[in-house]
């Protein structure tokens, strides 16, 4: 079964993933199955009639949360001339429910046996990736009509329970309906599943989550009340104006709400493997979410900063002020063999903790927000200087202190092979990777402007402002490639330059850290032939020793990467080239029916006529969501101005007018819209300009 035969619903961390049938049939390694809370609640769930297995017709995208499947029993041949068809519907909230339609076709009585073949591995999302062996012990049992499934590992406990609206025969591994349909009548009933969870005495869950649960009908009337909040779309790119659709969809999947915080919510990183928070995805995404769903922001802002770090723990990696890096709630974290409870190994997500603060109030103007959060703040910065500094010359660094479980790349690109130098080789640790300084620095400068105008502490902003301009100069100093004229990925701990050519100088740009000389070549280094494949920028250059078209890190393409890097070339007026950009990401979002995935592959636009998939990609993953709203803040040139929305746009000529709709934002809500003026087929700015902004 290929990643893109498989049928995928969701709601928050609890999602269904299952073959084209609705069939789940898991192996320990692959990410099918009924998951919650990091466990595999369901790893077989089968269907058969008379003992048959049924074929697809169709399978239908009714919701995120909802499909639909179109059967018919046995194989399909060229005619197919079934005396009986199948519907099958399935919804997922706190479990999930199946609904079951039999529909004879014959001018007689059909007898059947309609059977549910049910199990679980109780899988840990850990174990379903490592194919790890279970420690504890499993029970099926059958009681008040319900079968349960369940395991347990002293005094850790998950079950799964089954059971129908209509009689069933129930047994250890299923169910059984033995029916009779009269001439061109049908048979219906209910299947309802729902995992149960036993949380760890004395174990430090700090913090649970709870799924978005509730009837179709109010998880309809949530998702259009969501929608109906964000700016509306309008424009002649009907690639552009489905991609936003399916992109505030995904992003709505996505989200779950903390137990502490009923009716807010804060996005999950991506299925299926991040269906979870993760302190660096759910700010980034916030970023790229801010002018059309604003509330995330707040809430992943109060989430993290309740998580923050308090103590020295080196199993997980954490320090005073250091913003986590996951949460998880399986198995393998309850008892300590993994570390994510949480797991604080980021070096980046401390410095964006900050930055998602500033720019959060320019959007929203919610200054008790800001005032609320000030020891959180203050306490991210210090981590910068009193934790991250592990060589003393000034720069964030890092190296995992838990050996075993611990992550070895800290940084966004953390694969193993992502940092090489030249000739392939391997850096040591510790490692500083250029575009956590240029966060550094931004994170410095915006909590200068907070302490300023809300903290009432100039002098501690003073301070602040010093030590970023001080961090520019010695940034540029260290990490300047000048045979290459670009900065270098990281430095290893002599100072050396890890030299290879990568898309990190794109996120230099957003942050502000390239002085404006040296910023035309950076430029010109994105938009490359080396890095820019026609269809995005690559991880890393084409022609560097690791470079691979569809390796994780070493030159697949990264749709948020992407954003990032377009919205950093804005900053510093490179439009055409933002635009350009811009442009291929969209362009390419239409061979992924306007769901941009994880990462896709590298090859240059001209050896192919569509963007080749990454085989194991997460789709839909948060920050790839975002990814289309980024850019259309970036086309549009929208950006908070001494409490207005500045509006000024600059997009490709394909794409033709565009009007964004209802902005919502300290000044209320704003209408904006301009229309395509560059030429990306030679980078060349037209020279009229239309645009502008209406409140």
């Amino acid at each position: 079964m290929t990643e893109e035969n498989l049928v995928r619903i969701l709601d928050g961390s609890t999602f269904v993933v299952s073959d084209g049938r609705g069939d789940i049939e898991a192996t320990p390694t692959s990410p099918t199955g009924f998951f919650a809370l990091d466990t595999r609640f369901l790893s077989r769930w089968v269907l058969t009639i008379n003992g048959q297995r049924l074929d697809a017709l169709s399978a239908d995208d009714l919701q995120y949360f909802e499909t639909r499947f179109f059967l018919v029993p046995g194989t399909a041949t060229h005619y197919v001339d079934a005396a009986l068809s199948v519907i099958r519907q399935r919804m997922v909230n706190d479990g999930f429910d199946e609904e079951l339609t039999v529909l004879n076709h014959t001018q007689d009585r059909l007898d059947l046996d309609v059977r549910i073949d049910a199990g679980s591995d109780f899988a840990d999302l850990f174990e379903v990736k490592d194919a790890v062996a279970k420690k504890g012990n499993y029970y099926r049992r059958i009681e008040d009509g319900k079968l349960r499934l369940g395991y347990e590992r002293e005094h850790f406990r998950r079950e799964t329970v089954l059971w129908a609206s209509e009689p069933a025969e129930l047994d250890d591994d299923g169910m059984t309906f033995r029916i009779g349909i009269p001439p061109n009548g049908q048979w219906h009933t209910r299947i309802r599943v729902v995992a149960e969870t036993v949380v760890p005495t004395g174990h430090d869950l700090r913090m649970g989550l709870q799924v978005h649960g509730g009837e179709k009908r109010a998880m309809e009337a949530d998702l259009a009340e969501f929608v109906a909040r964000a700016p509306t779309i309008s424009c002649e790119s009907e690639a552009l104006a489905s991609t936003y659709r399916r992109s505030l969809v995904d992003l709505a999947a996505l989200r779950f709400a903390p137990i502490s915080m009923p009716g807010q919510a804060l996005p999950a990183a991506g299925l299926p493997w991040f269906m979870t928070m993760f302190g660096r995805d759910s700010i980034l995404t916030s970023l790229q979410a801010l002018p059309f769903v604003p509330e995330l922001a707040a809430t992943t802002l109060k989430v993290l900063a309740m998580l923050q770090g308090s103590r020295l723990d080196d199993f997980r990696d954490e320090d005073p002020g250091r913003i986590l890096h996951e949460f998880r709630y399986g198995e393998s974290a309850a008892f300590e063999e993994q570390p994510h409870s949480p797991y604080y190994g980021s070096v980046d997500a401390t410095p964006l903790f900050v930055v998602l603060l500033d720019e959060y109030e320019r959007w929203s103007g919610d200054a008790d927000l800001v005032r609320s959060l000030e020891s959180e703040a203050r306490a991210a910065i210090a981590w910068i200087d009193d934790y991250a500094d592990l060589v003393g010359n000034g720069y964030i660094w890092y190296q995992r202190r838990n050996e075993t479980t611990g992550l070895e790349n800290q940084c966004w690109k953390d694969s193993w092979d992502s940092l090489s130098y030249r000739d392939g080789t391997l850096p040591g640790y510790p490692r500083a990777t250029c575009e956590v300084q240029g966060y550094a620095y931004d994170a410095k400068l915006r909590a200068a402007r907070l302490a300023r105008l809300f903290w009432n502490d100039p002098g501690y902003a003073d301070r602040l402002e010093r030590q970023a301009m001080e961090l520019k100069e010695r940034f540029h100093e260290d990490f300047w490639v000048a045979d290459g004229e670009y900065y270098a990925l990281a430095l290893d701990a002599d100072g050396r330059q890890v030299d290879t050519l990568t898309s990190n100088i794109g996120h230099l740009l957003w942050s502000g850290i390239v002085d404006e000389r040296y910023a035309p070549r950076i430029a010109e280094h994105l938009l490359g032939p080396r890095l820019f494949s026609g269809w995005g920028v690559r991880t890393m250059a084409e022609g560097e020793v690791r470079y691979n078209p569809i390796g994780y890190h070493t030159g697949t393409i990264w749709p948020f990467d992407n954003s990032f890097v377009a919205w950093g070339l804005r900053r510093y007026g490179f439009s055409e080239e933002a635009a350009t950009i811009a442009e291929g990401i969209i362009d390419a979002a239409q061979f992924f029916a306007g769901r941009l995935p994880e990462a896709f592959g590298g090859y240059a636009r001209s050896l192919t006529r569509y963007p080749v998939v990454y085989p194991t990609a997460c789709s839909p993953q948060a920050w790839s969501t975002g990814t289309p709203m980024l850019l259309l803040r970036t086309m549009l040139g929208l950006e908070p101005h001494e409490g207005h929305l500045a509006v000024d746009p600059a997009l490709p000529t394909g794409l033709g007018r565009l009007e964004l709709l209802d902005i919502p934002g300290r000044w209320g809500h704003v209408d904006a819209f301009g229309r395509g003026r560059i030429d990306v087929t030679d980078r060349r700015p037209l020279r009229e300009t239309h645009g502008g902004a209406v409140t």
